[in-house]
């Protein structure tokens, strides 16, 4: 014969209580970090918005001034300005990444040597 659950004395998944009994997160405390640091989105802000300012800056600054009405010359160094901002992009990100792996982030697994001992 089955037997009826009283549902209105059984707890809820989101009433019940982690820290009693052996589960993994009885005694952990949650990470709430950000996945990534606000330094990183600000410096990627900052490289989109001068990639869309600094070549079309660049063309209209320069196709009446520099090259006197030639748009070829004038598109040609907005090309080039935003091959120049994108590999500035690049050295920062590799800058950062660096700086990460001085202070000691840098993921490798130590290895136990006896010269070490």
């Amino acid at each position: 014969m089955a037997t009826r659950r009283i549902i209105s004395q059984e707890k809820t998944l989101l009433e019940k209580d982690d820290s009693i009994g052996s589960s993994p997160a009885a005694n952990e405390k949650s990470n709430i970090a950000p996945a990534v640091p606000a330094s990183v989105i600000f410096k990627l802000l900052a490289f989109t918005l001068a990639m869309i300012v600094v070549p079309i800056g660049s063309y209209f600054a320069t196709v009446d001034t520099l090259f006197k009405g030639n748009s070829t010359y004038a598109g040609a160094l907005a090309a080039i300005m935003a091959n120049a901002v994108l590999i500035g992009y690049i050295v920062v990100a590799m800058a950062e990444d660096q700086s990460d792996q001085l202070e000691g982030g840098s993921g490798k697994p130590k290895t136990d040597n006896k010269k070490d001992r």
